[in-house]
Parts: structure tokens; sequence; C-alpha cells
């Protein structure tokens, strides 16, 4: 019963400690697009040059940011439990079939409603299939790294995150080619395979390691518990503003897109929006139906609605060209992803108490035990 008061008050002492940053989200998110955009103009050589650090398509000080934002939460994951998960079986089976079943579908849906008839006459004629190959492409790829600071964010089971997220990179090696070749009527695609696996390796498997060693020195000190909860502490500050930074740098390496081109990517944003909001409305409300506790709902409809940009981007790249409108459309997608993501998250977290309120599903206490 004390282990479990402790759990208890752990979790609400974080949740008074993550209030003031979701109190005055929509300001911080609002800064670091304003300042993104600002310094990509008035420093442009600064952000070409850090854009260029880069392989395969992957930038490496994002890379670096990415750590930084997700070995805090990887750190509080006890390996060891990973098998506690198969409780959480229908959870897993609603993040499969909105990934897999639902969201690429109902993008190539979205994108022929909106940019091939809807949007029409406000987009350049000769770009319309490329911005529809574009989003599709974006859907067909489920986030990766970035799922560990939603679910941290919505105080999420992180063994589940984990779980989903690595049961997600296997199935994508295998699905995403054929469902984006479906979806576009080509015979094939070429899959960059360097950037997807370089991904892998760098946004999960290395922090993953890094974080799994850390936490094992720690717990091997004297009062481990304690220091390992004090290092988290520690932490935290650094994971905020390393997101905080991201999203200046994702802001900064487009802003001269945004401000050339502003009609084309507000279009283009609507039905990634709309994609974003139906699929992790959708993910959670079956996660109610089938009653999987909050911590489960939440990440499972964050993972639902999330998308891997970098291999977005880097396989319409090699599809349809640098200069595309393909290219163009995921990186709408880069640049929706943390704004609408966090607005996901606060929608979470406030409906919790709605959530709970079904029958059979576990309460906030007994999710800690």
């Amino acid at each position: 019963m004390h282990d479990r008061n402790r759990k208890v008050s752990e979790r609400e002492e974080s949740n008074n400690q993550m209030s003031v940053f979701e109190r005055y989200l929509t300001i911080w998110v609002a800064l670091c697009i304003v300042v993104g955009i600002g310094a990509g103009q008035l420093f442009p050589g600064v952000f070409q040059f850090i854009g260029r650090i880069e392989i395969a398509r992957i930038n490496l000080p994002v890379a670096a940011l990415v750590w930084l934002m997700i070995i805090p939460m990887l750190i509080k994951i006890d390996l060891k439990k990973l098998t506690g998960v198969r409780q959480h079986w229908r959870g897993v089976a609603v993040t499969l079939f909105v990934n897999w079943a639902v969201k690429p579908f109902s993008m190539a849906l979205l994108a022929w409603l909106f940019v091939g008839y809807l949007f029409r006459d406000y987009l350049p004629a000769g770009q319309i299939s490329s911005y529809i190959a574009g989003l599709v492409i974006l859907a067909a790829a489920p986030c990766t790294a970035m799922v560990f600071v939603w679910s941290h964010l919505m105080r999420g089971e992180p063994h589940f995150t984990l779980s989903q997220v690595a049961l997600n990179d296997v199935i994508m090696v295998v699905a995403f080619a054929p469902i984006v070749a479906l979806l576009l009527g080509l015979s094939a695609i070429a899959v960059p395979w360097n950037t997807l696996l370089l991904s892998v390796l760098l946004y999960i498997v290395v922090p993953l390691v890094i974080a799994t060693g850390w936490r094992r020195i720690l717990l091997k000190r004297k009062n481990g518990q304690a220091q390992l909860r004090q290092t988290i502490d520690c932490l935290g500050p650094l994971s905020l503003a390393a997101l905080l930074v991201t999203l200046i740098l994702l802001f900064g390496f487009q802003g001269k897109q945004i401000i050339a081109q502003p009609l084309i990517i507000a279009l283009l944003a609507i039905p990634i929006l709309i994609q974003v909001f139906l699929n992790s409305g959708l993910a959670y409300l079956l996660n109610r139906q089938v009653r999987s506790p909050h911590c489960v709902a939440g990440p499972s409809a964050l993972i639902g609605a999330s998308n891997f940009f970098e291999l977005a981007v880097a396989t319409a790249i090699a599809l349809f060209g640098f200069e595309s409108g393909a290219a163009l459309a995921t990186v709408v997608g880069v640049l929706v992803e943390v704004p609408v993501m966090l607005v996901a998250v606060r929608i979470v977290n406030k409906s919790r108490t709605w959530y709970e309120r079904r029958s059979g599903i576990a309460s906030y206490e007994e999710c800690c035990r």
C-alpha cells in the first residue's frame, strides 16, 4: 500500500510540475514558431549550414535534440517489465488498426477531397497529383521517436509506448512500400532504406541503450531509486528546452518557403490537421470502447495520429524530386507535427476524467499499482 501511495504521489507531483508548461502551451508554441520563422529570415546562412549537417536525409542536430527529449523518458523504462504490456493487448490492437488500416486510406481520401477537389483552383495545376502523393506518403509512415515525447507529456504508460513503437517499426519495414504503391497506383516504390534503418538506430536503439545503461548505473548506487528520481527531475527541463529548440529549428529551416508560399502551405495543412484529429480521436474512442486504461489510450491515440516525417520527406524526394509538390507536402507535415500534437496532448489530458467515467476502465490511481 505504501509503495502504491508513493507512486500515486510521484505521478501527481509530475502532473503539477508539468502544469506550468501546459498552462502556457499556446504561448510557447506560438513564440517558437515566430522565432523560428524570423530567425530563418534574419540568419539564413546559419540555418542552411545546420540543415546541411545530415546523413541519409536525417538532420544530425535535430537527432541530437531528439536524444535530449527522449532519453529522460526512456530512462524511466524497466525493460524487465515489458512483458507486462501483454495485458494492454486491446490498446495494441487499436493502435495497429488505426495506423495501418485507417490512417493511410483516410489521408488519401482527405487529400483527394481537399487538394484534388475543394482547393484545386488555388493550387498550381501541375502539382495537384504531387501534393496528394506527398500527403499519402506522410500518412503511411507512423511516428517513432517523437511518440515518446507525446506519451510523456500525457503521462502515458512508457512500456506500452516503447513496445508499440518497436512493433510499428517492424511492420513499417514490410508494409510501408506496398501501401504507398497501392494508394499512388505505382507498381513499386524505392524505399530509402538508409533513412529508415538509420532513423530506427539513431532514434530508438542508441538512446534506449544509453538510457538503460544510465538507469542501471544509478540503481546500483546507494539510494539508487532516489538518485534515479532526482536524475529524471533534473533532466525534465532539458527535455522541454530541446523540444522548444527543435520547434524553432524546424520552422527556421522552412521559413523561406512559409513566407514565399503561405497560401499553399496553409491549404496543405488543412487535410493534415483533420487527419491528426480524426485518427487520434478514433483511436482514443476505440480504446475507451474496449476499456483500455487512460495511460494506454493516450499514447495509442497520439501514435495513431503522428508521422515519421524523415522517412516521408526522403521517400517523396526519391520518388518525385527535391522541388516537387510531394516534397513540399511532407515538409508541411513536419511543420504541423509538433504544434498540432501538443494540442492533441492537451485534449487527451483534459478529457481524462470523462474517459475514466466509463465502467470497467481502471482509474488513474489503479494504473499506478
